[in-house]
């Protein structure tokens, strides 16, 4: 699928979907959050795809969103609206749930929506030019998109506090440091590290990598002794056991 904001394709198993306003650092409208929601949406159930990469055009990943596209519409409450709302929040339902890794290729420039989107990534890795940042506050706009959420969880609540009230730019770096990144690399060397992790992905049972994600999502929010029962007393159909286990049995 291609369109003038979004670039999608799916390439031996592996569905690139690209932000693609590389002039205005490819800043987040209406149009393209319903594009990504569309796209995540179709990859989540095309068979032919294992893996999926988010990244963006040129030298940013994004800037967050384009208060510009909201046309004069009012900020009610520092609330963006349901313009942006809703199908941002229709793409992230779709990668969190998808049975599938969904990765985020950080090439560049990650603000406020962005990095909302990009926290609900299985996998992070960065460039080490990237600049990241929640400047909600600056802009007086509430997190609508789960920054309040993922960010503690993910980064630990003093970090989520700390980028949140300051509203500071950090590194990718610092990302990994926080344990919110997996990787930060040179950005002539980001390209082939995310291939290397996806062949790593693509060798391994798309059944069982469904299972994982569909065990975290149900358990990301309760105790660990209710997290063990659901891994206890779950059910999957993992198809290719035999297959792997030739020769070892």
């Amino acid at each position: 699928m291609t369109n003038e904001t979004l670039l999608s394709d799916v390439v031996d198993g592996v569905a690139t979907i690209t932000l693609n306003r590389p002039d205005a650092l490819n800043a987040l409208t209406p149009q393209m959050l319903e594009a990504l929601a569309d796209a995540m949406q179709a990859v989540a159930t095309d068979t032919a795809v294992r893996v999926v990469v988010l990244t963006g055009a040129g030298r940013a990943f994004s800037a967050g969103v384009d208060l510009k596209a909201l046309g004069g519409r009012p900020i009610v409450n520092g609330k963006v609206g349901d313009i942006l709302d809703v199908p941002a929040r229709r793409a992230l339902a779709a990668m969190t749930t998808m049975p599938k890794p969904v990765i985020a290729k950080v090439n560049g420039h990650c603000f406020t929506g962005a990095l909302e989107l990009v926290l609900g990534c299985d996998l992070i890795y960065a460039s080490d030019k990237a600049k990241c940042g929640d400047t909600h506050a600056k802009w007086g706009v509430r997190p609508t998109w789960g920054m309040s959420q993922r960010m503690p969880r993910q980064a630990g609540i003093a970090v989520a506090k700390e980028l949140a009230l300051t509203a500071r730019t950090f590194s990718g770096a610092e990302g990994v440091a926080w344990g919110l990144f997996n990787a930060v690399l040179a950005p002539d060397a980001l390209d082939a590290h995310v291939q290397h992790v996806i062949a790593s992905i693509i060798d391994n049972s798309p059944d069982v990598i469904a299972a994982y994600k569909d065990l975290w999502q149900r358990s990301a929010d309760v105790p660990l002794v209710d997290g063990l029962n659901v891994e206890a007393t779950s059910e999957y159909d993992i198809h290719d056991t035999a297959d792997r286990l030739k020769g070892f049995l």
